[in-house]
């Protein structure tokens, strides 16, 4: 339960600290006196959220805590989970920065606000005006099924399985417009490929085919080239080659007379053998140069074609465009391996969708067991604050497909009168039968559900006199289960707490606060004869007011 709350600078609420007790703690006081602005600083250390436009004080930071007792309500694991020190008092604090950062802490540890937000889900439950125009909602009222049938475990595993489902989807979704797209650009892949694969590209070809090209075009200058080097070396009985042979047999022969003549001829003979050498090659390219057309003609439709197939793929090596092809084969491979693909997630669909439609049958089939209890229940709570002939309805429907939480639909047929058909709850109930049938449908929560403490922002809304006399019978009955604060205007209902606090304003230093204290007994008498008939209260309304707090 909330044992404390601590305020500092929020909204009208300079520094606040209040204690709160037990079973049913009640607040009162005048419209505007600043009753939201508790709640929201409570809604603050629940995860809610808020920026710098909440500091009272633009300079200093905003902050807000609640100490709570969370002794035996099994929430040992959620600490755990969230690598927490488990405490039986937990303290929850919320801090907004000048600057609009949020800060969270559980007992002194800082944490993200979604997991002070899990926490608060867990310790307390905020009922306003707002939530009954919720119970209009097919969302919310599915969600109170599921609270009464304790549900939880099984939509925490049906989710999880249904991301799932949905992640096939997404991915089902992208993989068909891939090959919708590759299929539509097939025709064109297989023609680039086919073009590039009949041509039958080799590394490298390019270079070696205008070399050749080169030296046959030119066939004619090497030969007449080649052919007189040839000659001038070796060609007749005066060429170069026969004068050195002579050159070197004369010199050959001085080679002991005279120490000289051997390194001359040494040199000489060496370049004999180079110049010998010289024209056997020369010879050599003059036979092989020859002027054949027809090879020609061949080298130059072979880069015709992989010139052209290069100013087509704006590239300029055979080696780019090999690769261009390889890109294509890839691509019509991956045409068909999209289909596979299909067929895969095709098949993970229909897996999944057997889990879900098992999981969604057994939450379903949890949901309907437990309508009847609803039904009864929350029947008998409204003829109990006025409403003898009510009539309420569960009626379940069947989604087309999947949904969040599974493939029921709910709708709350209600009746007040007798002879009257049951519609839904938003085309017939008056703001007083929807403030009751909200009662009632919290009672069942807080019976269904172990949670500290519930807060009613006036829930007694549209209801006075008799009505509003049983009503606080059954909010005092509830708090004899859980702690409930509840705002009011009604006396009958303040009258019933064990505890009551006033909210009220006061000015300052010419400037205006917001603040609550714990009435005494005599104080609440003042307070309920006020609520009774005014400020200017009559001694009968203070002997009513004695009254009904006896």
């Amino acid at each position: 339960m909330l044992k404390s709350l601590s305020i500092r600078n929020y909204a009208l609420i300079d520094s606040l600290n209040i204690d709160f007790s037990g079973e049913l703690n009640i607040l009162t006081g005048e419209t505007g006196a600043g009753k939201s602005i508790l709640l929201g600083a409570i809604g603050l250390i629940i995860g809610q959220r808020a920026d710098s436009s909440v500091l009272r004080d633009k300079s200093i930071k905003c902050t807000a805590e609640g100490v709570f007792n969370i002794e035996n309500y099994g929430l040992e694991i959620f600490f755990e989970e969230n690598e927490l020190d488990f405490e039986q008092v937990a303290i929850l604090r919320r801090e907004i920065t000048p600057q609009g950062k949020s800060r969270a802490f559980i007992n002194d540890t800082p944490v993200n606000v979604k997991i002070l937000h899990d926490l608060g889900l867990k310790l307390i439950d905020i009922h306003s005006q707002h939530q009954s125009l919720e119970l209009n909602e097919k969302h919310y009222q599915l969600q109170l099924v599921d609270l009464v049938a304790g549900n939880s475990a099984l939509l925490k595993n049906y989710l999880s399985v249904f991301k799932k489902y949905l992640s096939f989807l997404e991915n089902l979704a992208k993989t068909q417009a891939l090959v919708d797209q590759s299929k539509k650009d097939l025709d064109y892949y297989e023609f680039q490929f086919n073009q590039l694969s009949e041509a039958k590209l080799i590394e490298n070809e390019q270079e070696i085919h205008e070399s050749l090209l080169e030296k046959l075009t030119h066939a004619e200058d090497i030969k007449s080239v080649f052919g007189q080097a040839f000659q001038a070396l070796s060609g007749d009985e005066r060429s170069v080659l026969a004068t050195l042979k002579e050159n070197l047999n004369s010199i050959g022969k001085l080679r002991n007379v005279l120490p000289e003549a051997q390194s001359v001829f040494t040199r000489l003979e060496s370049v004999y053998i180079e110049l010998k050498d010289i024209a056997d090659e020369s010879a050599a390219v003059e036979d092989r140069a020859e002027n054949d057309p027809e090879r020609i003609e061949q080298l130059n439709q072979r880069l015709d074609l992989i010139y052209s197939l290069e100013k087509k793929h704006r590239v300029a090596t055979v080696s780019e465009l090999v690769a261009i092809q390889a890109d294509f084969e890839a691509k019509i491979q991956l045409v068909s391996s999209y289909d596979q693909e299909l067929e895969q997630i095709q098949r993970d669909i229909e897996a999944t969708k057997l889990v879900l439609k098992d999981l969604a049958s057994l939450i379903s089939k949890q949901r309907k067991s437990v309508a009847p209890l609803i039904e009864t229940k929350v029947v008998e709570v409204l003829r109990s604050v006025g409403i003898p002939n009510a009539a309420l309805q569960l009626r379940f429907g069947k989604l087309p497909d999947f949904s969040f939480s599974g493939l029921d639909e709910v709708s709350y047929l209600f009746s007040a009168n007798k002879n009257q058909d049951l519609q839904e709850i938003g085309k017939i109930a008056s703001g007083g039968e929807m403030s009751r049938l909200m009662l009632a449908i919290k009672t069942m929560i807080t019976d269904a559900r172990s949670l500290p403490t519930i807060i009613f922002d006036e829930i007694d809304s549209g209801i006075s006199g008799e009505i509003a006399v049983k009503m606080g019978q059954i909010l005092e009955k509830m708090s004899k289960t859980v702690q409930v604060l509840n705002i009011t205007h009604l006396p009958q209902i303040a009258a019933r707490g064990k505890h009551h606090y006033k909210v009220f304003k006061f000015d300052e230093n010419e400037q205006t606060f917001t603040s609550i204290r714990k009435l005494t007994e005599a104080e609440r008498e003042d307070e309920i004869a006020q609520m009774l008939s005014g400020e200017n209260y009559s001694s009968t309304a203070r002997e009513t007011a004695k009254e009904l707090l006896q």
